[in-house]
């Protein structure tokens, strides 16, 4: 597979598990986290979906477009494992993580800290959505919506 049919696959995989949350979500008090704010696409669509939600976004840095940069107060810069310490037992309704590189090596670095971050700032029974598995065992595996590959993209359920 080309490495264009395999971005187009995660996107297509990231959306449509965000789109088929939104009924698990919406009865839940809190935020949605957003580590890994990128260029704003997916806060873009968690807006979109979660509309009137506070969306919290992370990143080292703000390169995202205007148009899809959260308000300020919003926006937590600086290295997202530590920025992140800070908003433990936030009971956040989902959060949501893309921030896998394809690099193994840096990928096995990340994973070291950020099962750990995405299961302390949910609350009980929040969504954890991410581009790389979360072993934690507070976070209990979902079944994907049909038509995703198993290992494309990850859904979990804080108990």
């Amino acid at each position: 597979m080309s490495r264009l049919d395999s971005f187009i696959r995660r996107l297509t995989a990231q959306r449509d598990i965000l789109n088929s949350i939104v009924d698990l979500v919406g009865p839940l008090q809190g935020p949605v986290i957003e580590l890994g704010l990128g260029n704003g696409r997916t806060y873009d669509h968690l807006r979109e979906i979660f509309a009137g939600r506070r969306i919290i976004a992370f990143d080292r840095e703000v390169r995202s477009y205007s148009a899809s940069t959260p308000p300020a107060e919003d926006m937590v810069t600086g290295d997202i494992r530590e920025t992140g310490q800070r908003f433990l037992g936030v009971n956040a309704a989902l959060a949501h993580a893309d921030i896998g590189t394809g690099h193994d090596d840096i990928d096995a670095v990340t994973l070291t800290w950020l099962p750990q971050l995405m299961a302390g700032v949910l609350r009980s029974g929040g969504i954890a959505v991410s581009g790389l598995p979360l072993d934690r065992p507070e976070l209990t595996p979902l079944p994907l919506p049909d038509g995703i590959k198993s290992g494309r993209y990850f859904l979990y359920r804080r108990t």
